[in-house]
This record gives C-alpha cells, sequence and structure tokens, in this order.
C-alpha cells in the first residue's frame, strides 16, 4: 500500500491511524467535512481533504478516491438524528463502496462494531437501533461487492492505551468487549497489509495476545 483514503479523518480512531500510516511511511489523504478541522489532521502528517460524504454523490466519492490503493471507512453520523444515521452510516457509506469500485480502488476496510448484522437485537425503540441497522445493511453490501474488503468489528470504545494486545473473536464476552480506539488504528493498519485478512469480519477487543500474534492465523 501506498496511497491510503481514511473517510471520516477527524474521528479519534482515524486521527490515530493517519499516525500509525504517516509514521510507516504511507501517504494518507484524510478526507473531512469541517475545514476547521485541517490542522488537527495535517498534524498527524495526512494530507486534510474536504469531502462532505452525507452530500457528495457517488462520482464526486470516486473523483476523490481515484488514484489511492486502499480505503478506510470511519465515518459515522455520531447518532442522535436516525435519517441522518441512515443517510451517512448506510446511504453514504454504500456510495463509497461504489465508487471505490468505479475507480479501481480494490481494497475496502470498514470499521464496523462488535456484533454488527442483522441479528444485531437492538429493540426498535433503542436510540442504538438506526445505527446498527444502518451498519448492517453497510457490511452486507459490502460483503456482497467485489472489493478486497475487511470488516472489522471492535467491541464498546474506550480511550485506554493502544498497548497491541487483543483478543480476535472471543468465545466469551462476559467480562466485556472492551477496546482501545488506538488498538483499533493499530489493527486498521496491520489488515491493510494482510491478504490474508480479506473477504474476513474480524471481531476483536482489548486482550491477552500481542497485535501479531492475534492476526497471525488470518495474515
Amino acid at each position: 500500500m501506498t496511497r491510503i483514503a481514511i473517510i471520516g479523518g477527524h474521528g479519534k480512531v482515524a486521527l490515530e491511524l493517519s499516525r500509525i500510516l504517516a509514521a510507516d511511511g504511507q501517504e494518507v489523504t484524510s478526507f473531512i467535512r469541517n475545514p476547521d478541522q485541517m490542522a488537527d489532521v495535517a498534524a498527524t502528517g495526512a494530507t486534510p481533504a474536504l469531502l462532505d460524504v452525507e452530500h457528495a454523490t457517488t462520482a464526486e466519492i470516486a473523483a476523490a478516491l481515484r488514484n489511492h490503493d486502499a480505503v478506510v471507512w470511519s465515518a459515522g453520523a455520531g447518532g442522535g438524528n436516525p435519517e441522518r444515521t441512515y443517510a451517512v452510516d448506510r446511504d453514504a457509506a454504500i456510495r463509497s463502496m461504489d465508487a471505490a469500485a468505479e475507480v479501481g480502488v480494490g481494497r475496502y476496510v470498514m470499521v464496523s462494531y462488535f456484533g454488527a448484522g442483522p441479528d444485531h437485537g437492538v429493540p426498535a425503540d433503542n436510540g442504538f437501533f438506526a445505527y446498527a441497522e444502518a451498519k448492517a445493511a453497510a457490511d452486507a453490501y459490502l460483503r456482497g461487492t467485489r472489493l478486497d474488503w475487511t470488516v472489522l468489528g471492535p467491541g464498546t470504545l474506550t480511550d485506554g492505551p493502544g498497548n497491541g494486545m487483543i483478543d480476535v473473536d472471543p468465545a466469551d464476552t462476559s467480562d466485556g468487549t472492551g477496546t482501545a480506539r488506538a488498538n483499533v488504528a493499530l489493527v486498521a493498519a496491520a489488515v491493510l497489509g494482510l491478504p490474508g485478512t480479506i473477504r474476513r469480519t474480524i471481531e476483536f477487543r482489548d486482550g491477552t495476545l500481542p497485535l501479531a500474534a492475534a492476526l497471525d492465523p488470518l495474515g
């Protein structure tokens, strides 16, 4: 990988991912919708670029992604407004997949969440329902594309240290699924270079195995 596009570039995970990739010598374009965030993005070593994915057409997103080698979707509406949640987390995400395919950006990493899917179990009257439905739809659409996709399913996000220690696909989550955002960024950076993670859904949380060992069976 040499040119990586991050959509949703001012989120905590995305900012940390930009730092990791830039420090590794990758060329990162980080897409944001608010020009006030450009300095924060630039400080990570990424090149900030304006793109309002909520309102951008597939053609506009395609033009932005052209000449990149991979795209990481780390955008989100942030909850609260179901209409906007569907517009960003489902519809804009799907447009970005079509756009990536259109311009030959084959590698696509989706940052989703632990337990995402049609059987998410979130009641319709729960404030998280629209997000759960939107992510289920977007993830399913991605899996049906010809892109070299990976879906990442981190557990409940925390601001804990990014120590690179995780558990992949834990069978027992009775003690929780807490996952440091910094560890999510480390996993996202790692899978970009692991062909064995293509067309895989990887659920994980903070855990006991070093990142390389945890992902080794997948890579």
